[in-house]
């Protein structure tokens, strides 16, 4: 059956879900997750809702899937140590670092890749295997026919998200909250500026998904576990929309029209959509709130019913009630916890003996507790007297040393983290990268240029096989560009793309997600990592080079002390000029082609439309450093030039201005290397 996960942002949260039947909650302690704005729990409040939730049958998953720096790694780890000494179910990961520390220092602490990660197809879950994780939760834009190839060949659990808020940019790819304000969505801080308006409308704010009525598809397909967003949301929210999926899954149907109509008013942005699941993407899609108005009603209705705890445990008890033994209660669950319990001697009755039938009517008095009696066994003398007090105190008392069991966390190993291997900085200027989108803008002067890569598209390379040859007999080395996504069915066509350029000679590819790894280095190529990849601290870095990259892009929403003091064991580039790509979007803005999203303070953000079909929004103004020294002391091996509408002229110029120095255009950024990104 389904595992049903509910969103936690409370404690108050975790009781409503739980009650309300869900069978995991996730939730976040402190400041690694990605709801940093959500309540949260402290140490205190995570350790009571293991407790709570382990008594009661359900599992707990702490969210950790946040980029994190080297500074805070520490505290992270430590962090993550509490949860694995308390029980803690599983971590939710977005960081590499943070993984493959967490599978060295708490080896029998599970690991889940969060959607941050921006796993979308097989080859990416398996990647995410090869890392020790037991789960993967897949980009929300997948289809059902892409989820249902992924789970018919996954060697690990799949979880989809069911319900709740769609982001209009893949998951863990996002900077526009960080470039417009500093508010990471990568760092738990998005300001969701996709929820304002552009070009006159709301182009990038899609209504909540739902798929409350494809349930019994996902189970059949093999999905492990359906997921509801809302941390951010109030408990009443989450005791809603709990109880309608749990009591769909549970009798095995699909939500009635009138509990449809109960989730659309709990919350929706006009009305639901499933257009990514069905593959009918559009100005359908698109929707925002209308009221802010909660539904007093509704949210009435579920605080009345989670302030009653639900036997959500069913037990066994066997009482055995012989002439001179202490009274002695067995309590048995089905996950094989027993507890046994002694009461007082029995006394031999005066008036009225003790019935059968008096025994279990005690023994069945679990109203307020979180156990359901299923069966009963019964050895009893005849004869004897035994108060109603004293049976009541064995099923207390049992009841008791039932939860105590199912409460005890699991023996887990806590092992030394082996330190990180120095690196030698690298105290020489870096190489530059020119980062191409077309063939016209490589001439032949900027090719003459000090350089180490020319980098294209793998599709644009592919199709030109004499221009490759040409470059290279001059000289170049080209790189390819990979798509940033690649679904399973568009695989096909990219690895013959490759298998050209291979053939050719290219042996060096970029790399933008964990997906594509694996098409990339079965076919021979020397892997560099893109900013996708969402490198942020030295630990990352080390992986990276164990998983055998030649090189890897640091995340351009650090600042330059932290990227500059990252250890680098292979070979590190930074963006250092360009239009930053601040959001990937499998479909158009609105549903409708447009060039350019104008907001409301009149900031105009370039659209592209990449070679894989889908499209990048690009920051409003360009990124320029050639005038400052940063860039050449943070012991870089590279920086990336990267030229997306540029002219041929325009491209030579800025190249040249790099190498030999420049003054910035009229408008410009710096970027985020000059500022703290939240």
């Amino acid at each position: 059956m389904l595992e049903l996960l509910s969103p936690a942002g409370s404690p108050e949260a975790v009781a409503a879900a739980v009650q309300s039947g869900a069978n995991a909650v996730y939730l976040g302690c402190g400041d690694f997750n990605a709801r940093r704005r959500a309540k949260n729990f402290s140490r205190e409040d995570l350790a009571a809702a293991v407790e709570y939730c382990h008594i009661r049958g359900a599992r707990v998953y702490l969210t950790l899937n946040t980029l994190l720096s080297d500074r805070e790694l520490p505290a992270a780890l430590d962090l993550a140590g509490y949860a694995n000494a308390i029980g803690v179910d599983a971590v939710l990961v977005q960081d590499l670092g943070l993984a493959r520390c967490l599978r060295r220092q708490f080896p029998d602490l599970p690991l889940h890749g969060s959607t941050q990660m921006t796993v979308h197809s097989l080859d990416g879950v398996k990647f995410c295997a090869g890392l020790g994780m037991e789960r993967v939760v897949l980009s929300r834009e997948l289809s059902r026919r892409a989820i249902a190839h992924i789970c018919a060949h996954s060697p690990i659990q799949i979880e989809t998200f069911v319900h709740g808020a769609l982001c209009m940019c893949y998951s863990g790819q996002c900077f526009l909250s960080a470039m417009v304000g500093t508010r990471s969505g990568n760092r738990g801080l998005c300001a969701q500026p996709c929820r304002l308006p552009y070009n006159g409308g709301y182009p990038l704010s899609l209504k909540d998904m739902s798929l409350a009525g494809h349930l019994r598809e996902l189970e059949e397909m093999g999905v492990a576990c359906v997921k509801i967003e809302g941390r951010m949301k109030r408990a009443e929210y989450v005791a809603i929309v709990t109880q309608i999926y749990a009591d769909a899954i549970r009798q095995r149907r699909e939500p009635t029209a009138q509990e449809l109509e109960r989730l659309r008013r709990a919350f929706s942005r006009s009305g639901f959509t499933q257009g990514y699941y069905l593959g009918q993407t559009g100005p359908g899609m698109f929707g925002v709130r209308q009221s802010e108005e909660a539904p007093e009603d509704l949210y009435a209705q579920a605080r009345d019913r989670c302030r009653r705890e639900a036997p959500l445990v069913g037990v066994s008890m066997a009482a055995r009630i012989r002439p001179g033994e202490a009274a002695a209660l067995t309590v048995s669950d089905s996950q094989g916890h027993t507890a046994q319990v002694t009461g007082p001697l029995p006394e031999t009755a005066r008036t009225r003996p003790l019935e059968p039938q008096d025994v279990e009517a005690q023994l069945s008095k679990t109203g307020g507790t979180p156990y359901g009696v299923d069966g009963s066994t019964l050895d009893l003398a005849p004869g004897l007297s035994l108060p109603k007090s004293a049976l009541n105190a064995l099923r207390r008392e049992g009841l008791e040393a039932l939860s105590a069991q199912r409460a005890a966390p699991p023996d887990r190993r806590a092992l030394p983290l082996p330190p990180q291997p120095g690196a030698k900085r690298r105290e020489d200027p870096p190489e530059l990268i020119f980062s191409l989108s077309r063939w016209d803008q490589l001439t032949p002067a900027l090719l003459a240029l000090p350089h180490r890569f020319v980098d294209l598209p793998a599709a644009v390379l592919a199709q030109a096989p004499d221009r490759v040859r040409q470059v290279q007999a001059a000289g170049g080395q080209l790189r390819a560009a990979l798509p940033r996504v690649c679904w399973d069915e568009e695989r096909p066509a990219l690895a013959k793309q490759l298998e050209t350029l291979a053939a050719l000679g290219v042996t060096h590819a970029r790399v933008p997600t964990w997906d594509l790894v694996p098409v990339a280095r079965d076919l021979g190529f020397a892997l560099w990592g893109d900013f996708g990849l969402g490198v942020y601290n030295s630990r990352t870095l080390e992986g990276l080079a164990e998983l055998g990259f030649a090189g890897a892009t640091a995340s351009f929403e650090l600042k330059w002390p932290l990227l500059r003091d990252l250890i680098k064991p292979l070979p590190t580039e930074a963006i250092v000029y360009g239009r930053l790509p601040l959001m990937l979007l499998e479909q158009a803005p609105g549903g409708a082609e447009t060039e350019a999203l104008t907001d409301r303070l009149g900031v105009t953000f370039p659209l592209r439309r990449t070679d894989s079909g889908r499209y990048e929004l690009l920051n409003s103004q360009v990124l320029y450093l050639a005038d400052k020294p940063e860039w050449k002391r943070a012991g870089l091996s590279c920086a990336r030039l990267s030229f997306t509408d540029e002219s041929p002229q325009r491209c030579l110029a800025v190249a040249r201005e790099y190498a030999e120095g420049g003054l910035p255009p009229r408008d410009f950024t710096r970027g985020l290397y000059y500022r703290d990104v939240e």
